[in-house]
Formats: C-alpha cells, structure tokens, sequence
C-alpha cells in the first residue's frame, strides 16, 4: 500500500467561545428555595463538579493538549447539562432558575454573541464544539498512513454525527430564542454534508493507495463530489451566503468540481481498458470542463488544492489527447453527447456516527437525590404500566399451571401409566411421614398413644375435681364464718372473691370435655381403619402399592407404542411448566432491574416514545409466554388423544 506524498487540503470548524458564567450560585439557590437547605448541602460535590465543568470549559483550548481531551470534556459537560435540564428549569421566570444567563459568540463572525436564559444554547453551543473538536481531531491526523487515514475517517463521521444531531435536536430550539447562525438548522446541516464529504474523501485516498479499480474508485470519488455538491448548495443559501468566508464557498464549490473529474477520471480509465474509447473521450471532456467553469469563480483557495486540481486536470488532458488519436486512427468511433450519458454511479462508505450513546445521560450520578415531582407522577405511569404486564402473564402462568393439573386428573394422569409399569413412587412429602410413622413403632405403636392420653385425660379430670373441691371447700368456710361472726365478718363473700377463679374453672371443663370428644372420635377411627393402616409396615412402602395388570392378549398390539407417546408427552408437559416457573421468575427479575427514572430525567423527547422504548423490553418474554401456553394446548389436546385410545373411551 502506497499512500499520496501531498495530502489532499481539508476544512476543520473553530469552537464557539462562551461568556464566562457562575454556574454554581444559581443552582444552589434554586436547590435550597425547592427543595431546603439541606439538600443543597448534599448536592455541594455535584454543584462543585458542574461548575468545574463550565470552568474547563471556558478556558482556551490549550495547544499543548490533546483534542481527545477536550472532546472529553465536552461530552462531559453536555451530560451534565442533560441532568441538569429537567431538575433545573432556566428561564426568566422568577420561580425557575432566572438568574443565570448564556453567552455564546459566533464561530465564523465571532463579533456577533446571542444570550440566552435558556439550557438550549448552552446544549446547543456545546454539541456544535463537539463537531468542531472531532473535526480538528480528524485534520491532525497523519493521513499519510493506513492507521491515520481511518482515524481521520473516523473522527470526520464522528464530526458529522455531532452535527447531526445539533441539527436534528437542539438547533431549532436554540435558534427559538434568537441564537447565533452557526447554531441553526441550515449551517448544522451544512457542516454535517462536510464533514461526511471529507470522511469519504479519505475513503478515496484509501482506495487510490490500495490501487483498487478505476470502476470502484469512480464511485467512490463521486459520491465525494455529491456530498460537496450539497455542501455547496446549502452554503449558498441566503442564510450562509453572506455568513461565512468567501474562501469555504470556493473551496468546497472546487472539491465539488474536482471529485465530480476524479470521477470522470477514473471512468475513463475503466472505460479505456474496456476499448470503449467514445465514451471515455466525452467523460474526459465533460471532466476537464467542470475543473474549468469552476476555476474561473474560485478566490482565496490554498494553493496545495489548485496544485492538486491542476495535476488531474493535466492527467485528464494527456488521457484525452491520447485516446483521441487512438479513435481517429483505429476505433473511428463517433463520441456520444454529454447529455446522452447516464449519470455516473456513486457509493457511499461513510455516515454520521451516532451520539446517542455517548451522549446519553441515564448513568450520570449528578444530583441523583433530585427529583422533581413532575418525574415522580410520570413515572408512575410507567410503573402501572409495568404491573399491568407483571400481573397480566403471572395469571395466563398460574393459570396454565392449573389447566394442567385439573385436565391430568381428570385422566387420571400419570398415575395410571406409573401403576401399570409398576414404577409407581410416593411423593417425597408423603414418604417422608410413612416412614416417619414406620420409625415411631407403625400402627400398632397408636395403642401405646391412645394410653397415653387416656392417662392424661384421667389425670386432668382428677386436677379438675380437687379444684373444684377446693373451691367448695373455701366457699362453706366463709358461710359458716359469716353465720357465726354475723357482721362481725367483713371478709367479701367468697363468690365474688372466687369469681375469676371460678370461670376459669368451668372453661378448662368445657374443654376438656370437648378434647375427651375428639379423643374418642379418634380412637373409633382408628378402631375402624386400623386393618386398612396395616399397609404402612410393609417395607418399602411401594411394595404396597397397587398396579394394573397387561391385558393378556393384546387386540391390535399397539398398546407400548401409546404408552410410550403418552409418558413422552407428559415428559414434555412437565417441561413446559418447568419453563413457566422460569418465565415467571424471569417477569420478577425484569421488574426488579426496571429503573428508568435516570433515562425519564436525561431523555428530551417525548415521554410517550421513552415508555414505549422501554415496555417494548417485556415484548420478548411476553412471547414466549403465549408460545408456552399455545403449546401446552396443543400438547393437552394430543396427550387426550393418546388417553382415549389406552383408556379404550
């Protein structure tokens, strides 16, 4: 790979330079007015980051400094202020933020200034910088090398993507409030056509070092030239015409005509290895004339493009004189009209590169502890929304679960195919207590309980009487005492002194009689089932259970086969609520994690587009869910099927 000793001349744009601003005290004030002093005090590491930021900011770029610095800090800052945006309203109104004003001079007339009490110039003004950084990034690099060559490419689509978005984001707003003319809508698109024109341009320096086809390379360069064309229209417009210098018409109207040869160029070149000597002579001419009527209007370009432009245009008469004397001599072919001609094919290899992500704010910690009330409401909406979902799929769930087990019972299934192969087991639960009960001496180990509490019921009954005894007892004392002493006997009467005793007394009966009742029902049920309980001494346990037994001749010999496809399709019924356990803890997890209030505080469109962005990520499982309950259904219905023909139903 060989790369052009003279590097092709490239435009990078200045930043805009801001008015120096007190950040900080505005935003303190208006922390303490809404929401108390003590939550400015926690807000003090935020509010001094954020002035640090707009300090850095207003400092000259130093030249001794990286630009990837100061595309840092500008990233940085352009964060915080889409934190900044929905907490702090800036306005002239005396209830918002309204001392704080924005200043910002012109990048290409910088004698003329807008001011603003609004965040949308600061925004505005910090994305066009961003632009201009990337653009200033990509023209100091070393495209004389593979490596600084894509870097170059990358920086300019990263330029365009800056642009872009000022363009398609916060122009209009800014230039609402009467910003400056760089920031409008029609020099942001301007300067993104740019900045894509000269990312392809390094394309076509790549694909001249890489000697790839004239064909391929044909392409390449005209697209240049059509992303220059429309550079040029749009400077053109009344808006920029008079706005920015003479010399950035010129060139870019130059590189406009000059890629539009390149292209004529290189389409003879393919066309001559073709022998299509006729058309290769009209796209030499029509070529060499776009250098020329441009030529004629140019001022104060470098001389380094009119070099370049003069070397292809020399190339392009050599080609021309050449292929000229060919055709009269040999081919004799007559040259088409420039008119009859289709136009030349373009590919475009380059776009803006998206800011979306690194300008996104939703993982900024600023101010994280404010949050209006405003985004308290709308993100309760969001939040109904979510349950509205979480309850709506756990119930389809529940109730897929419960179709299940109601469709298999009613078929007595599985148990019948486990008894006919004799695979028959417990459920874990219920093992557990059979041999529970085996280890505590089985069913005859009962009479020994029964005993037990025949011996305490006695026991009780006897407390019961000698209480009761006692009480009497203490009662005709105080009625032969009061008889003997008369008044003499102060004493309360012993049924009021008793009384809470005595209550007492006749709950504990009462329950005891009622716990003497229990006792008796159970031991006539034991007496009763105390054959049928026999079974739980059978060691195993399974030993004891029943299973059917095989027909002894089979009528048509498919009774395996239908069996088979039967445990087969409950195998998969058990996995299908497997998954639906899954599923729903997957729903839980989904709503535990599903915090958008960053993204609702940094987001500037509209709250509608956000919710549906983000309950559009439930989309997926919600799916999955109908397909698990869709082929359940299916999956019942068969295993029904199958049911019937082993049932003989």
């Amino acid at each position: 790979m060989s790369f052009p000793t003279a590097v092709r001349v490239m435009l990078a744009v200045q930043e805009k330079k801001p008015s120096a601003v007190d950040i900080y005290r505005p935003l303190r004030q208006y922390i303490v007015t809404a929401y108390g002093e003590l939550e400015a005090q926690a807000a003090e590491d935020d509010l001094d980051a954020v002035r640090q930021l707009r300090l850095d900011l207003e400092k000259p770029p130093d030249a001794a400094a990286t630009p990837g610095l100061r595309r840092d800090l500008l990233l940085s800052y352009y964060r915080a202020l889409s934190v900044i945006e929905p907490r702090f309203p800036i306005s002239p109104d005396r209830a918002h933020v309204h001392s704080l004003t924005f200043t910002w001079f012109d990048a290409f007339k910088p004698n003329k200034k807008a001011s603003q009490q609004s965040i949308h110039l600061e925004k505005a003004a910090v994305l066009f910088n961003l632009g201009a950084v990337n653009s200033q990034i990509a023209l100091s690099a070393d495209r004389t090398d593979a490596a600084g060559l894509k870097h170059a490419c990358n920086a300019f689509q990263s330029a365009a993507g800056a642009f872009a978005y000022l363009k398609d984001h916060a122009a209009g707003r800014a230039s609402a409030g009467g910003a400056t003319v760089d920031l409008s809508v029609e020099c942001a698109a301007m300067l993104e056509k740019l900045m894509l024109a000269q990312a392809q341009e390094c394309f076509f320096e790549k694909v001249i070092a890489d000697s790839k086809p004239p064909a391929l390379c044909s392409k390449v360069a005209r697209q240049v030239g059509l992303y220059y064309e429309e550079t040029y229209a749009t400077l053109n417009a009344p808006l920029l015409n008079q706005h920015l210098d003479r010399t950035w018409i010129s060139h870019v109207q130059l590189k406009a005509a000059q890629y539009y040869a390149e292209a004529c160029y290189r389409c003879s070149l393919d066309l001559h290895e073709k022998e299509e000597i006729a058309e290769e002579i009209c796209r030499l001419k029509i070529g060499i004339n776009a250098l020329a009527d441009a030529k004629k209007s140019i001022r104060g370009v470098p001389q380094p493009l009119l070099d370049a432009v003069n070397k292809l245009e020399t190339n392009m008469n050599q080609n021309l004189e050449r292929a000229v004397k060919e055709n009269n001599r040999v081919y004799l072919m007559r040259v088409p009209e420039a008119s009859s001609l289709a136009a030349l094919p373009a590919a475009s290899l380059v776009k803006p590169i998206s800011m979306a992500e690194v300008l996104d704010a939703s993982k900024e910690t600023l101010f994280s502890r404010i949050v209006p009330d405003s985004c308290t409401r709308v993100l309760s909406k969001y939040t109904d929304m979510v349950d509205n979902i979480i309850r709506t799929q756990a119930e389809k769930l529940q109730q897929g679960s419960e179709i299940t087990r109601v469709k298999l019972k009613e078929m007595d299934l599985p148990e019948s195919i486990l008894a006919l192969e004799g695979n028959f087991s417990l459920p874990v639960e219920l093992k557990e207590d059979v041999e529970a009960v085996q280890i505590s001496g089985g069913p005859s180990s009962l009479e020994a309980e029964l005993q037990q509490l025949r011996d305490l019921t006695r026991v009780n009954q006897e407390l019961l009487v000698q209480t009761e005894e006692l009480l009497q007892k203490e009662a005709n004392e105080d009625a032969q005492f009061r008889a003997q002493f008369g008044t003499k006997w102060r004493r309360p009467q012993s049924s009021t002194l008793t009384k809470n005793l005595q209550d007492r007394l006749n709950k504990f009966t009462a329950n005891i009689k009622q716990a003497a009742d229990s006792d008796a029902r159970i031991e006539r049920s034991i007496s009763d089932n105390l054959e049928l309980m026999a079974i739980l001494n059978r060691r195993p346990i399974e030993s004891a259970l029943p299973s059917l037994a095989r027909p002894i001749m089979s009528l048509d010999g498919n009774e395996d086969a239908i069996v088979g496809a039967l445990k087969q399709s409950l195998r998969q019924l058990e996995n299908l609520g497997a998954q639906r356990a899954g599923l729903e803890d997957m729903l839980k997890e989904m709503k535990r994690k599903d915090d958008i209030l960053p993204k609702l505080m940094s987001s500037t469109g509209s709250q509608e587009d956000l919710f549906r962005k983000e309950i559009s990520k439930y989309d997926q499982i919600c799916g999955e869910i109908a397909q698990n309950i869709e082929a359940q259904e299916q999956l019942l219905l068969q295993i029904q099927v199958w049911y019937h023909q082993y049932s003989g139903g």
